[in-house]
């Protein structure tokens, strides 16, 4: 029962709505043991010749008003605990997606995203079983049980019901060996679920490069073999899950076969009537329903308990970005002063990542990133965006430290434009207006004209209405980048990021591009990565990276007279522009 006082700060703040259900199962679990006993007195009737067409009238109205409260009381009980079940799970996806949307990139690298929707869906419906089905099952298995037992106790006779009650401790007995092992294979088939679920997730992604290759027969095997491994897993649940039932019409049989060789003694010797004994026998097949929700509830609450340890699990992963009690309340403002002696990703055990890199960025100019794969570039920006708070050195913004904003403030003085951007399964408006929900049509496609795709999205059937597929699947590479480029563009940030934000886009379309966002930027900061070299002509400063260290910095003319890296690739690069064209 650990998942109960797992779940209790649920219970206690839901605690009218339990016990108001509660008290209509007692109802019913009362009422249901009127209609045996009628039935038994008119049996006794029957035998002794005295039943009259008044009291088999009263008996009948008696069945009919049992019939009419029970229907009353059955549906509120069902608002007052499966409708406040529902609370429980609404509650705990809330806090999950919270929680997913506190979390940093790391957190994403060790947890896979099938993962992660099997358990804000799987589990967090074997966790809402438990505040509904699962206290259901408890309260009625105790409320019915011992309300029966009473009754035949106190109505009927307490011999006949101390016999017919000897198997019940086997009940308990089998219900706790079938529940520790139900525990363990249920926490085995969500784990299975959970890789069967990333790897469809995964398939789907990538649909388009398994078809270039040719691997779909391939992929279609390799997922028949994960679809077996979960339907064994899930089998093997289902197996000790069916041993419940047999078990318990075994030990309901039981308590019958004694009941009967009880009953004709006692009947025998005058201890009780030929209608009491049915109304006894009434009884005990009430006492199935009790038994079986006792075993139901055994399952349910492993299933329950299983889950929300895998649940708070994630919710006990600790944020790795936090705010100070002091962070400042404000959007920083001003010159970034960047100096980082040492930085490795935290799952990473070789060199550093980032060593002794510095630069100054003026409030208003732009500076440009470029090196080789590998050399550090998306590492700067990261810091930047303050995605890791774990580094050895001094990252300021306006004069102040990073680490003493507010997050989210100091996120909202970024707009960031990455190299693959993610467009949502919503219009091309709510795209843009994505990080500015309130921007009219004219601000987003004054936004879109500056990102030099307007054009494009007036082509489109719909304009600006028209409905992005996931991922931005129905557009081209460059099409994205523009409209993710739009999207930062109307934040109007204090700094704005492209991570080789135009290497979709010919050298045309990013020159316009980068003309209007040097117009438009004047007075802001711009920090731009860049493979084509012909897009940081114009920066004030530009850092040249290799193995995590800055190599070279200047600015384009600078770099151009000391003949080092960039001006090789730079040469090269117009070399081969005058060669195509």
């Amino acid at each position: 029962m650990k998942i109960l006082s797992d779940l209790s700060w649920f219970f206690k703040k839901e605690k009218k709505s339990y016990i108001s259900g509660i008290l209509a199962l007692l109802g019913i679990s009362i009422l249901n043991l009127i209609p045996a006993k009628i039935m038994g007195n008119i049996i006794d009737s029957i035998k002794d010749k005295t039943l009259t067409p008044q009291t088999l009238v009263m008996g009948v109205g008696g069945f009919l008003l049992c019939a009419v409260m029970m229907y009353i009381l059955r549906y509120l009980w069902r608002i007052f605990i499966f409708g406040t079940a529902f609370r429980l799970e609404n509650e705990l996806r809330n806090d999950l997606f919270k929680h997913f949307t506190k979390m940093s990139p790391a957190f994403y690298q060790q947890h896979r995203t099938g993962d992660l929707m099997a358990h804000a869906t799987n589990d967090l419906k074997s966790v809402q079983a438990v505040a509904g089905q699962g206290v259901l099952q408890l309260a009625d298995s105790v409320l019915s049980g011992v309300t029966v037992l009473l009754a035949m106790i106190f109505l009927i006779n307490w011999k006949l019901t101390l016999v017919a009650i000897l198997p019940m401790p086997l009940l308990i007995l089998c219900s706790q060996a079938l529940s520790k092992r139900l525990h363990k294979t249920f926490n085995v088939a969500q784990e299975a679920f959970s890789d069967m679920n990333n790897r469809v997730l995964e398939n789907i992604n990538g649909m388009k490069v398994t078809k270039t290759f040719g691997q779909e027969e391939y992929e279609v095997e390799n997922f028949k073999g994960i679809v077996k491994d979960v339907y064994e897993k899930n089998l093997r649940v289902t197996r000790y899950d069916a041993m419940f039932d047999p078990m318990i019409i075994m030990i309901i049989t039981l308590c019958l076969v004694l009941s009967f060789i009880m009953g004709i003694y006692l009947i025998n010797i005058g201890d009780i009537t030929t209608g009491n004994f049915v109304t006894f026998v009434n009884y005990i097949h009430q006492l199935t329903w009790p038994m079986m929700a006792l075993g139901f509830m055994f399952n349910t609450m492993n299933r329950g308990l299983v889950s929300y340890e895998r649940i708070t699990k994630l919710l006990d992963i600790p944020e790795d970005i936090i705010n100070h009690p002091d962070a400042l309340n404000q959007a920083p403002q001003g010159d970034i002063h960047f100096e980082v002696n040492h930085f490795k990703y935290p799952d990473q055990e070789d060199s550093a990542n980032l060593k002794h890199v510095s630069f100054t960025l003026n409030k208003g100019e732009t500076l440009g990133i470029v090196g080789k794969t590998g050399s550090g570039k998306s590492s700067i920006i990261k810091l930047l965006l303050r995605e890791y708070d774990e580094f050895d050195g001094t990252i300021e913004f306006g004069g102040i430290k990073i680490s003493q904003y507010d997050v989210t403030q100091y996120r909202n003085a970024f707009g960031y434009v990455p190299q693959d951007p993610f467009l949502f399964s919503m219009s091309i408006a709510d795209n843009i207006r994505f990080g500015k929900p309130d921007a009219n049509l004219d601000a987003v496609r004054m936004a879109a004209q500056i990102a030099d795709v307007d054009k494009d999205i007036i082509g489109f059937e719909k304009g600006y209405d028209t409905l992005i597929g996931e991922r931005g699947v129905s557009l081209s590479g460059g099409q994205k980048q523009r409209i993710a480029m739009a999207r930062a563009i109307l934040m109007d940030s204090e700094c704005l990021i492209l991570d080789d934000a135009l290497s979709a886009v010919d050298a045309k379309t990013e020159e316009r591009i980068l003309k209007n966002l040097k117009q438009l930027r004047k007075h802001k900061t711009t920090v731009i990565i860049a493979h084509r070299f012909s897009a940081l002509q114009h920066a004030q400063n530009i850092i040249v990276l290799e193995d995590g260290q800055v190599i070279e910095h200047g600015n384009h003319k600078e770099l151009m007279l000391r003949h080092g890296w960039y001006a090789e690739i730079f040469n090269l690069q117009e070399f081969s522009k005058e060669n195509a064209s």
